[in-house]
């Protein structure tokens, strides 16, 4: 078991509804602020599973009413794990561009991943590219984009 594989609490379908991944997200808050989350990792969870969930739904599902999202996820009082699975044919996050190079640093999107990667303790995609699995640890540091880091999910230009 890796780990990102715990005992999954509760599993869910989401319809590729906008409003309904944000009800789910809602709903995960409101659990983590039972376990007494701190403010700052609620924050985090809340920005990256945000990114998460309207990605599935918008560039996986392409709003298809007849897809869903399949969310699975686990918190208990240390950490948060989620898997977030959408119906769509999937994409390479190592072919997404660079968000921090020069030439992206004005476009108005593609930040998203970026944002799951820092505000996440560990963000994995499955190969077809259309899962993904998060985890935070409570009380991690918000990560830093490092300028030398050669694993980083974004591609080279």
């Amino acid at each position: 078991m890796s780990s990102l594989e715990p005992p999954w609490s509760v599993e869910v379908k989401v319809p590729s509804v906008v409003d309904d991944g944000l009800a789910i997200i809602a709903t995960i808050l409101a659990r983590l602020e039972e376990l007494g989350w701190e403010p700052m990792d609620q924050f985090a969870v809340h920005l990256a599973l945000e990114e998460a969930v309207v990605n599935g739904i918008k560039h996986g599902n392409k709003f298809d009413s007849s897809k869903q999202l399949h969310v699975r996820y686990h918190a208990d009082d240390t950490e948060f794990h989620i898997e977030i699975t959408d119906e769509g044919s999937g994409f390479d996050p190592n072919a997404v561009p660079d968000p921090t190079e020069d030439e992206n640093l004005e476009k108005t999107s593609g930040r998203g991943l970026l944002m799951m990667e820092l505000y996440m303790s560990e963000v994995n995609f499955n190969d077809q590219g259309n899962s993904v699995r998060m985890k935070r640890r409570r009380g991690d540091p918000i990560n830093a984009p490092d300028e030398d880091d050669d694993d980083s999910m974004f591609a080279d230009d």
